[in-house]
């Protein structure tokens, strides 16, 4: 049976050394995370996830869902996990204290988040969908909307859903059919079909919040006819108590590769009562309130389920006896030596850590950004914090996504044939990370996106202000002999993705697939030119802590290696990348498609 340790003290390195989170309490969301609340926090969150998700883990992927006389149940243990998750404040930890949160930043929130993921996927995304609906609500609602639907989400009492995908139409969101019908009392009547609908209908929570989007009755066609409404799976009475049931329904739980303890919905809205959010036939900028925030939180999936794959494959293989090391007997006791003596081991298990470590730094500076973006008062500050943000969001979804993958197939590797049978787990984890580069947009659109909106956006500033940005850090530490080895390599790093940007700008204008046919190249290129710039800053922070005598010394250390690792094994991949990018869409798209 697997098992899990949450990262605290990695975060606590993050959160304290790396990026010294109290130069924001200025903030109200930071006033009153000081380090001692921050640590506490993160232990407390360990001891949840540790003792309480991850038990349950396994058994529940095993059970699964089950839908039975219109009635969706849970795994066994699922509804007293989720009574204990609700009862210790974790759903408030970051909701705004005017309906009942503890009003704590994002940046903590994600950690919880990554823990949650690591110990029990499946769980998690109940809570996880909630938090998305609440913050649409919170940004799109009307006070009476607040008021009604935000406390009881905070608190956990209500869980909350999106709704987009149609059995016809998925990222062409503009095909979409569900209808809705004014009616005389202001709200309207949801007529449609929704499929894919993560915790779609559950036992957890007394009530359920779906987002839909749906075309009001003489709309324009396309995405720029949709609107989004509130339509709860029970009705609700004026005072706040629960009234009869809606005109949403289950009709099937999907039959799919992972992720099954959480319930995957096709959901039936007949003439069901809803409420309009945000502006009529605004919808799509309503949901992208959600989408972003579910796309930062999957990123986040990728990186925990890495995470929970890597430790027990480490632990596999110091215990797993196999062959002699090359260089040497090195357990003479026993009949061979563990299997993390061989080198091609040590890559596979070096290779994930490396992704782990900077994924997290950089999932948590996104986490930062959204913070200064929601409550930073200088507004040039908010904007940068929102612009930065808005680039960096599809790398964070589809990068660490795709190596979210990649890092379990290799934690599986490092089993052997153990780690295709179920008992170890392994299985269940590379099956559970293979929706991530799917769900919330595919890792194909988000390169799309980033290629084809978000390094345009503002003329280029922004991608300008992301190159000034690795640009001074490399200039600052150019003449410190203890950083010059990262800095050259960061700079050549950051060198090819500047010629890549120009080279798409002069090339993609006149061929569109030169873009549509290198945007994923270009996407991972711009991760690891990123994750470049925080490895040079960890190694950096470990590299002053050791001089002064702070913090683990061991722990230091290692943080320093495996940023070596990470730039003499992966770094160097940014120049495979540029000339994959600068080979253009002709060899892409020279084959007849009735020739595939």
């Amino acid at each position: 049976m697997p098992t899990y340790n949450a990262p605290v003290t990695d975060y606590k390195f993050l959160m304290h050394d790396v990026f010294d989170l109290q130069q924001y309490n200025h903030m109200q969301s930071y006033k009153e995370a000081s380090p001692d609340l921050i640590d506490a926090v993160l232990e407390e969150a360990a001891k949840l996830t540790e003792n309480i998700f991850q038990p349950i883990n396994q058994s529940g992927g095993e059970e699964g869902c089950i839908l039975q006389n219109g009635v969706v149940t849970t795994p066994k243990g699922f509804k007293e996990a989720y009574d204990q998750f609700v009862e210790g404040g974790w759903q408030s930890l970051t909701g705004n204290p005017e309906y009942g949160g503890q009003g704590l930043p994002m940046s903590i929130g994600l950690a919880l988040n990554e823990m949650m993921v690591s110990s029990n996927w499946g769980l998690a995304m109940y809570p996880g969908l909630t938090k998305g609906a609440y913050e649409t609500i919170h940004t799109w609602g009307t006070d009476e909307q607040k008021s009604t639907y935000l406390p009881k989400m905070v608190s956990g009492e209500w869980s909350g859903t999106m709704n987009l995908t149609e059995p016809h139409c998925g990222t062409d969101l503009g095909l979409l059919r569900t209808k809705a019908v004014p009616n005389d009392d202001g709200s309207y009547s949801i007529t449609g079909t929704k499929i894919f609908i993560s915790a779609g209908d559950h036992d957890l929570t007394e009530n359920i919040i779906h987002l839909v989007l749906a075309r009001i009755e003489g709309a324009p066609e396309g995405t720029e006819g949709i609107s989004l409404f509130i339509v709860p799976k029970i009705n609700i009475n004026e005072d706040g108590t629960l009234a009869d049931r809606n005109g949403v329904t289950c009709g099937s739980l999907e039959e799919k590769m992972g992720i099954h303890s959480n319930a995957t919905c096709l959901l039936n809205y007949d003439a069901a009562k809803g409420f309009l959010l945000g502006p009529e036939n605004k919808g799509m900028r309503a949901m992208f309130t959600m989408m972003n925030e579910a796309r930062v939180g999957v990123a986040v999936q990728g990186l925990a389920i890495a995470e929970v794959a890597q430790q027990n494959a480490a632990d596999y293989t110091r215990e797993r006896l196999q062959g002699r090391s090359l260089t040497g007997v090195k357990n003479p006791d026993g009949a061979a030596d563990p299997i993390i003596v061989h080198p091609d081991v040590r890559r596979m298990l070096m290779t994930n850590r490396a992704f782990i470590e900077g994924a997290r730094a950089m999932a948590l500076w996104s986490a930062i950004q959204i913070d200064l973006s929601i409550g930073e008062e200088n507004e040039d500050k908010k904007t940068a914090a929102n612009d930065i943000l808005a680039l960096m969001t599809p790398v964070l979804k589809s990068y660490l996504t795709d190596q979210g993958v990649e890092a379990a197939s290799r934690a599986m590797q490092c089993f052997g044939g153990h780690g295709y049978i179920c008992e170890w787990g392994m299985e269940q984890f590379l099956r559970d990370a293979r929706i991530a580069p799917i769900y919330e947009g595919t890792n194909g659109i988000q390169a799309m996106d980033l290629v084809g909106r978000k390094l345009p956006r503002k003329n280029g500033e922004v991608i300008r202000d992301f190159f000034n940005m690795v640009q001074e850090f490399a200039d600052e530490h150019k003449d410190n002999p203890d950083m010059e080895h990262y800095v050259a390599m960061l700079d050549k790093a950051l060198k090819r993705q500047q010629a890549a940007t120009m080279w798409l700008m002069q090339n993609a204008m006149d061929n569109p697939d030169h873009a549509g046919a290198t945007a994923h190249y270009y996407l991972n290129l711009m991760a690891l030119v990123t994750m470049g710039f925080f490895w040079a800053k960890m190694a950096f922070k470990a590299k002053v802590m050791i001089k002064e005598g702070a913090g683990d010394k061991n722990f230091l250390e290692n943080k320093i290696r495996t940023a070596d690792f990470f730039y003499t094994h992966i770094l160097p991949d940014t120049a495979a990348l540029r000339i994959k990018i600068e080979a253009g869409a002709n060899d892409v798209m020279s084959i007849d498609a009735n020739s595939f």
